[in-house]
């Protein structure tokens, strides 16, 4: 019988041949040492993982795939792999600081019934720029990455959206229980929509402004990229007619209309506009499908509106800024258990 260990840091890797060892070097050099590295290739074609050097790490294993599966159902296949009580997502394209697992066990520490963590994410080249502090989510159904490319600046520990699947937190029990990564989103969007149903769930997740890792931001798929905006485009809409409930989909339906709208018109200017347009039909044309398919269905909500609207942003100015939206600590009302129940605390 295998032992179990504290965390499973997985990377899901395609073609990211330029940043995958560097990745590795950096998890070789962790203070903390419990865990294990698996590493899901997804049928690279440029020798990422001919001549990796992974001595030194721990509990490393090499899955190799025969197709490319994606970020969301590379991610899904390791954890069936997993033998560790926590998931730490990582991605090709970053460092780790040497004590980034071990500010993440802290934080799970100082925070045991919390199931869901994000990091803080500075820009590979430069740590002066922000790469991320946690996804943010507009109420109004428009997903952002908090901070992306601006001036670093001081952060505190507190409530945010969701974690960015770049160094993603999540209790092992509980992702299964949800059912993991949504696959039919491939990837892009993936983990603001597991977010969206773990909160559903009555989850919430801590932002750990001291677990930090630095992050190229899509070296390997290309930010602007059509690929890129095409899958984020229609994922987007797919996260927001999954989740949201029906009241609050009623009242924000004319400004998500309208956004998506100025979101494509600004693409004319930026030459976005045809992946964006193709992101839409193909979301919408799919919508039909995901409420017949339920594998990936948001569960039953056990959240009030409110606590859920404490979540999210409901200023348009802070999407369009890139602002990060970390709300204060609250006590949580109850303690959510695996299979996305609450009970209170106490009892």
């Amino acid at each position: 019988m295998t032992l179990m260990v504290s965390v499973s840091v997985i990377i899901v890797n395609y073609n990211g041949e330029a940043f995958l060892q560097q990745a590795l070097d950096s998890l070789r050099n962790q203070t903390f040492r419990d865990f294990e590295v698996l590493l899901v290739d997804n049928a690279s074609t440029d020798g990422s993982v001919s001549d990796l050097n992974s001595d030194g790490l721990p509990g490393y294993r090499l899955l190799q795939q025969a197709e490319n599966l994606g970020f969301a159902a590379g991610n899904n296949l390791a954890v069936r792999e997993s033998n560790a009580v926590w998931l730490a997502l990582f991605n090709p394209d970053a460092v780790a600081s040497p004590d980034w697992l071990e500010q993440v066990l802290a934080g799970a520490q100082r925070h045991a019934d919390a199931n869901m963590f994000a990091c803080a994410q500075y820009a590979l080249e430069d740590p002066s720029i922000m790469d991320g502090a946690g996804d943010c989510y507009l109420g109004f159904g428009i997903p952002w990455r908090g901070g992306f490319g601006l001036p670093a600046e001081p952060l505190t520990e507190g409530e945010c959206f969701s974690p960015c699947g770049a160094s993603a937190v999540f209790r092992r029990s509980v992702f299964e229980a949800h059912g993991g990564f949504d696959e039919r989103f491939f990837c892009y969007c993936e983990d603001v929509d597991l977010g969206y149903r773990l909160r559903l769930a009555g989850e919430r997740c801590i932002f750990l402004p001291d677990a930090v890792i630095r992050h190229a931001g899509s070296g390997i798929s290309g930010r602007a990229s059509e690929f890129a905006i095409f899958h984020g485009t229609r994922n987007r809409i797919w996260t927001y007619a999954k989740n949201t409930p029906a009241l609050l989909l009623l009242l924000t339906l004319p400004a998500h209309v309208a956004i998506t709208l100025a979101i494509f018109l600004r693409g004319f200017a930026t030459g976005r506009a045809g992946p964006t347009w193709r992101g839409i039909v193909a979301g919408l044309a799919g919508l039909g499908g995901l409420k017949k398919d339920c594998r990936f269905g948001p569960p039953k909500r056990s959240v009030s509106l409110g606590d859920l609207a404490y979540a999210m942003a409901w200023n348009p100015k802070r999407l369009f800024d890139r602002r990060p939206v970390i709300r204060p600590l609250r006590p949580p009302r109850a303690a959510a258990t695996p299979t996305g129940r609450q009970v209170t605390a106490g009892k």
